[in-house]
């Protein structure tokens, strides 16, 4: 029996670049990094960040429910209303029985966490937010999206780290391809720009630190990659059975046509050095997609402009894709968006598709010596692009790779 093809049919998305999908779009094209001091990170170690502005969130979601929403189930709530809309749908008319949630994330609350522990310490329990749990815990982008689009099938909140994006939107595609559903709102959300994150982030030796300009600092696989700048934001996809979507005339923007994941068990930061691991999650993305590795016409990497993870990763696309397709790394505008990043950047991917355009790297002239990839920089670059690959790489060795085509 054949299975069914899985489209996305919708999109929507919060980031540094934009407010919605279209002004992200044109933010990576320009290939500018939206890196800046954050005056909430004064005296951090990090004091930078890419973060979302020009937006009053609160506002934006409306009524009395944004009290009990951290950042990032706000940011997810509105690129899911975006993604909806987009996708032609109305929930007032549809069977929510039918309609599944599953919203990925890594750190989930941990920045309002941290927030209600200073108020429980200086002004004690009465202070504390009564909201307090719901405002932390990981699963509520799923739950407040389904509260808000009368979603009663199955809701998840999956977490592998900076892979949390593409793992959902594997989980999503595997639970309408088995009819657990027959439309699923699925994607990543992620907000930790706050003090103890980011401090974290400068012990760990991950991050880029203070030298200059900030828009300057993220770099992916540049020579003097200083390593990665903290981002945030959502994005959200609707997705359906190809059948589904065209039998009510909605118009796929892209088919999901494979998806591959693995695990390194090596270290809980570091990846594999040889990338084989990372590399049979590509293989199995390819053999889901039935593609061989020939046909891919982009890659979207995972590109963290830190120096081992952009070396692991350059030597395994110059391996699994010897005849060089035009690679990308929207890190290099967005900052690192954590257990967003995955989802981004498949959002990126289908835009590409659509487009024919591939965005530049910011603040990239030509790959580190040795890396055999065919970077794209300064500007966009036409390309025919029918299949695409987005990788993504998690802490905790955690590979997750989607493979995305035209319909």
């Amino acid at each position: 029996m054949k299975r069914p093809e899985i489209a996305v049919t919708g999109l929507g998305m919060i980031t540094p670049a934009g407010n919605d999908a279209a002004s992200t779009w044109e933010g990576v094209l320009a290939g500018v990094s939206s890196a800046r001091t954050v005056p909430e990170l004064d005296g951090c170690a990090v004091d930078f960040a890419c973060t979302v502005t020009g937006i009053d969130l609160d506002d934006a979601v409306g009524g009395r429910t944004a009290y009990r929403m951290g950042k990032y189930v706000k940011f997810a709530v509105l690129a899911a209303r975006e993604a909806v809309a987009d996708a032609g749908l109305d929930p007032g008319g549809w069977d929510g029985s039918r309609v599944s949630v599953v919203v990925g994330t890594s750190s989930g609350g941990s920045a309002a966490l941290s927030e209600q522990a200073v108020v429980l310490d200086r002004l004690g329990a009465e202070a504390s937010s009564p909201a307090g749990i719901l405002l932390t815990i990981p699963n509520m982008p799923a739950a407040e999206i389904a509260i808000q689009l009368g979603a009663t099938g199955p809701s998840l909140a999956p977490c592998t780290a900076c892979s949390s994006g593409v793992t959902a939107l594997s989980v999503a595609r595997d639970m309408l391809m088995s009819g657990q559903c027959d439309i699923a709102v699925a994607g990543a959300t992620e907000s930790i720009v706050f003090p103890v994150a980011m401090t974290g982030l400068a012990r760990s030796g991950a991050a880029a630190l203070p030298d200059g300009d900030p828009s300057r600092l993220c770099r992916p696989f540049a020579e003097d990659r200083a390593g990665l700048v903290m981002g945030e934001g959502a994005a959200i996809m609707v997705l359906e059975r190809a059948d589904d979507a065209l039998a009510r005339g909605a118009v796929p923007r892209a088919l999901i046509a494979g998806t591959g994941a693995t695990t390194d068990a090596h270290h809980p930061t570091s990846p594999h050095p040889s990338g084989k691991v990372a590399r049979a999650a590509v293989d199995a993305a390819l053999r889901d997609a039935d593609w061989r590795a020939e046909q891919v016409d982009h890659v979207n990497a995972h590109g963290t402009a830190t120096p081992l993870n952009d070396a692991t990763e350059a030597a395994l696309i110059a391996r699994a894709y010897p005849h060089r397709p035009p690679v990308t790394a929207p890190k290099g505008v967005l900052g690192h968006c954590m257990g967003a990043a995955g989802a981004i950047e498949a959002a990126l991917t289908v835009l590409t598709l659509q487009h024919q355009l591939v965005p530049p790297i910011a603040n990239l002239d030509a790959p580190a010596p040795g890396f055999d990839i065919d970077c794209v920089t300064k500007a966009p670059r036409p390309v025919a692009v029918r299949r695409a690959v987005s990788h993504s790489f998690g802490f905790g060795g955690h590979n997750a790779v989607i493979a995305l085509r035209l319909p």
